[in-house]
């Protein structure tokens, strides 16, 4: 494949002015369809959380975040982290659909010597805030980057996006507290709440519930929603961002199926690592156009 025929392969269907990725439901669909595209050629894996975040990455990419793809370093913009960073195709996906790089770059994704590594990098990728992977650190890094704009007077937001499993991790939990004490109130955090993580079912491994209510309890502001539906996660973030002043961060808890878009992927714990590859391939493809905005 050359690399003028990737965004040819993943547009096709769109008529010549390509894709209105302004379009939440349009930009969840090239998510999935780069994230599959992606996860084929480079033979990486973590295709099923890439699908169960498209919703909540499309709906911050278009509603959501102050940004300007012009001026990644914009000090004016928004600051998101993806602390599940092994969904990073996904990021990456939305950035250059959203104009942050071209779309045929991520043929490279996983490639070596790529900038696009399998956990999502800033190391020269424009609109990526901070390298992340190793689970538990990005909402600590969050409420850093958040108290540094509260202490310095300044409006942007802090956004966090945090996998159902990382918040096993006790790193999660001191950051909670920690946001809640410095009344962190332009942090928001999102949890693609799917129910599985790794090797097995999140409650087999470690439960979390009451989830929402333990969030509560560390001093947060938080909602429960439908990951998938996009009208309802446009209203949790804005519920969320009307909680400025209100010396709360705020979680929303977005339930997600791992997975989500090809039925024999969907709360398949293999997907965590598998690769779709030879008929699995294309059946995910065909499931994918058959569902092309």
């Amino acid at each position: 494949m050359s690399m003028d025929s990737y965004e040819a392969l993943v547009h096709r269907g769109f008529g010549p002015e390509g894709p209105d990725t302004h379009d939440p439901g349009v930009l969840a669909w090239l998510i999935r369809r780069n994230g599959l595209e992606m996860s084929h050629l480079s033979r990486g894996s973590h295709i099923g959380s890439v699908f169960s975040v498209a919703e909540i990455i499309a709906v911050l990419y278009t509603s959501v975040l102050r940004k300007d793809p012009s001026r990644p370093d914009w000090p004016e913009r928004d600051r998101l982290i993806l602390s599940k960073g092994h969904a990073g195709s996904a990021v990456y996906a939305a950035l250059a659909e959203s104009g942050f790089f071209p779309v045929e770059k991520l043929k490279t994704h996983y490639a070596n010597g790529s900038v696009l590594s399998g956990h999502v990098s800033h190391k020269g990728v424009p609109g990526v805030e901070v390298s992340t992977g190793s689970l538990g650190h990005g909402l600590g890094i969050g409420a850093g980057m958040a108290l540094g704009a509260k202490m310095d007077g300044l409006d942007w937001r802090t956004y966090v996006v945090l996998g159902d499993g990382e918040c096993d991790e006790g790193s999660v939990w001191e950051a909670a507290l920690q946001s809640a004490q410095f009344r962190l109130d332009r942090l928001i955090a999102v949890v693609d709440y799917n129910h599985m993580q790794s090797l097995g079912a999140v409650n087999e491994t470690l439960k979390l519930e009451p989830f929402e209510q333990k969030w509560k309890d560390f001093g947060w502001n938080a909602v429960s929603v439908d990951g998938h539906c996009i009208p309802a996660l446009q209203e949790a973030f804005e519920w969320a961002k009307a909680q400025a002043g209100s010396g709360r961060p705020s979680v929303i808890l977005a339930n997600t199926v791992k997975g989500k878009g090809v039925s024999f992927m969907e709360n398949d714990i293999l997907w965590h690592y598998r690769t779709p590859q030879g008929e699995e391939y294309e059946a995910a493809l065909k499931e994918l156009e058959e569902q092309r905005p």
